[in-house]
């Protein structure tokens, strides 16, 4: 008895001991000690050239970026563009329309004409993840432009369980390369960043589609399978449509191919690969070929970076055949929570990589969706990450100076604060890891970027009016990239 009170002494002695020596540590503890991870995590991934580039700049730590002070001195004053000239202005409200006049021209004349078609390629990471703000991104557009189909879906992705805009199953036997982490792929990437392979000989690779539910989702137009180059010749696939059986072989000769599987609409496809081991499969397109098409290109963990890795020939084949006139890249997630407020490394990187998709998609308009609010726990409350700011800094920065749109979606979402506000307050529109959005705020995202695009889409019809503008060239080169040594007086 006398030994288990002994013991009961002992550790209650140490537990006294070890909470006071915490209480007279805590004053020197820093604030932020740990995320706020109530919710599930395993969407918040890291892609490889994202840490390369984070470690080749030497003591980040604790800096914080010093460009902004002088760019923001300097209005920013626009060059005439197909005769029109939107009005210069500050830094601090940047959104750059001026550089989406190639798009806004195609809209005018798909509004005006009817004829014309608008395809956007939407790049993101797990913000996007199941068509998540891509979806009503995409139904925003067709609701006004027309156009119907959920455009270009892999053969396989791990958020297909998640995505309501068209479901997706495939078999397990796909060999799949990504972008996030190959740098040096057996073939190259196809737009969607991934390349696959049906080189199991012993059981077909398959994969099958069905139409959504939504409006403009209800049938598969026109699937359209995108392969690549090979020496094997015998590739097959087999599917059915109705009762009947059909079969037809692949022929690998160019850079990129396409087979068009069927010319009526259908509600759902299933297609077998046999004998196609080694031919580099891409994925399908399903769209009416009229209107507004806007692809989801999402991949959790991505920062974006790895788009730099694009093979310029294989994105050229891509836009003969897709002829995008917009590219979203929406980024961010990924890239906060490295210790420090520094992100020009961030700014060179993807300086580089909308370099790169200047090269591959000629004349294409970019637009630059920054980062949204995401809370940290500091002294126990949830706050608006330091970070934050600094990366849409950066993101304002490689915009401006790629001659980039900008969309700033932590401000239009509410700014500091806002998240809290988003997974707190009803109705709920963000999930409880204060990072991601659910359903209902999702589509109120898609708004967001939405609104922004059409308000300067209406300025430019104005401006429009009393300019003589001929309709664009097809391939018409964007105005001249600024280089990354140029100063904030340069740009005009």
């Amino acid at each position: 008895m006398k030994t288990n009170a002994s013991y009961f002494f002992q550790s209650f002695l140490i537990l006294l001991l070890a909470t006071g020596f915490f209480l007279g540590l805590k004053k020197f503890l820093p604030n932020k000690i740990f995320s706020e991870k109530a919710g599930s995590t395993k969407n918040v991934l890291i892609d490889s050239m994202l840490l390369d580039a984070f470690d080749a700049e030497p003591d980040l730590a604790g800096k914080i970026m010093t460009k902004d002070d002088s760019i923001a001195r300097q209005p920013i004053v626009f060059e005439e563009s197909n005769g029109v000239k939107f009005p210069e202005e500050k830094f601090e409200n940047y959104k750059g329309n001026q550089y989406l006049i190639p798009f806004f021209e195609q809209l005018y004349q798909l509004e005006t004409t009817k004829k014309a078609k608008v395809r956007i390629a939407y790049f993101g990471d797990s913000m996007t993840d199941g068509d998540m703000i891509v979806q009503d991104f995409r139904t925003y557009f067709q609701e006004k432009f027309g156009g119907q189909g959920v455009g270009f879906v892999s053969i396989t992705s791990e958020s297909a369980g998640s995505r309501s805009s068209v479901s997706h199953e495939f078999s397990g036997n796909w060999k799949t390369q990504s972008y996030l982490n190959i740098k040096y792929p057996l073939r190259s990437f196809g737009v969607n960043g991934h390349v696959f392979f049906a080189n199991d000989t012993a059981h077909a690779a398959w994969v099958k589609y069905k139409a959504g539910r939504s409006r403009f989702n209800t049938q598969l137009h026109n699937p359209t399978l995108f392969y690549g180059s090979a020496k094997n010749k015998k590739g097959q696939l087999t599917y059915m449509i109705g009762n009947d059986t059909i079969r037809k072989t692949l022929m690998p000769n160019r850079v990129l191919n396409t087979l068009s599987l069927s010319k009526t609409p259908l509600k759902q496809l299933k297609v077998n690969f046999t004998k196609a081991d080694s031919i580099p499969i891409y994925g399908f397109n399903f769209d009416d070929g009229v209107g507004v098409h806007v692809d989801n290109f999402s991949q959790r963990g991505n920062s974006g970076i790895p788009i730099s890795k694009f093979d310029v020939a294989t994105m050229k084949a891509f836009q003969e055949q897709l002829n995008y006139n917009l590219i979203v890249l929406h980024y961010g997630t990924n890239v906060l929570n490295y210790g420090t407020k520094d992100y020009n490394w961030y700014d060179r990187s993807m300086t580089k990589t909308i370099n790169r998709l200047r090269e591959c998609f000629p004349g294409v308009a970019i637009l630059v969706v920054s980062t949204a609010d995401k809370s940290t726990k500091y002294d126990l409350e949830m706050k608006t990450d330091s970070a934050v700011v600094p990366l849409t800094l950066s993101q304002k920065r490689y915009a401006l100076k790629t001659k980039s749109s900008y969309v700033n979606l932590f401000t239009l979402m509410g700014g500091d604060g806002s998240m809290v506000k988003w997974t707190e307050e009803e109705p709920v529109l963000a999930n409880k890891d204060y990072t991601h959005f659910n359903f209902r705020g999702a589509k109120k995202i898609a708004k967001i970027i939405y609104d922004q695009i059409d308000e300067g889409y209406q300025e430019y019809k104005v401006l429009r009016k009393n300019k003589k503008v001929a309709p664009p060239k097809k391939k018409s080169l964007i105005d001249t990239i600024f280089s990354e040594t140029e100063t904030p007086e340069t740009h005009e």
